[in-house]
């Protein structure tokens, strides 16, 4: 949070309209949904002379549930592949319930796609490593991802979307 300073000189954080200080708090964390296939078991154990290609997908979908909270999944899907054979597919749907108070509404929308996944993704990068190593795999450890990046992204997408439809 960007510190101002005020008429007499002093740094204070930053506050909403109302004077309250903006807050983002964690009520809850839940998988919804776990999946984890390895279809050529225990074949595709073996070592391989080939490292496997590995697709991974990221989304963040966020819901209202009351005024200031939220319901905001990560999804991540994992595909192992070596050639046409899939040596595992892990998903995942890891959940996080978020209050979001006193912020600006303009930054309502940024918070929900990048700083609530940033704060479920550790745990949901856990879930997947373990599945893959109780799968009979290497952990897989997925690189950080730059939330802010998509949210940029998808923006651009959105608005891009809307001039074609405008057209």
């Amino acid at each position: 949070m960007a510190n101002e300073t005020n008429e007499n000189g002093t740094a204070g954080a930053a506050t909403a309209g109302n004077g309250a200080q903006p807050s983002l708090n964690v009520l809850a964390q839940y998988v919804k949904d776990l999946s984890f296939e390895s279809p050529g078991a225990p074949g595709s154990l073996r070592g391989r002379d080939k490292a496997p290609n590995i697709a991974i997908n990221v989304n963040v979908n966020a819901n209202p549930m009351s005024g200031t909270e939220y319901d905001v999944t990560l999804t991540l899907n994992a595909k192992a592949t070596v050639d046409e054979t899939v040596l595992f597919n892990v998903e995942l749907i890891y959940g996080g319930v978020f209050r979001v108070a006193n912020f600006p509404k303009e930054h309502v929308l940024p918070v929900l796609f990048i700083e609530c996944p940033r704060l479920l993704f550790p745990f949901a990068r856990q879930i997947i490593a373990e599945a893959t190593r109780n799968g009979g795999f290497p952990p897989l450890m997925l690189d950080p991802i730059d939330f802010a990046q998509m949210f940029q992204q998808k923006i651009a997408e959105d608005q891009a979307r809307s001039k074609v439809q405008v057209s």
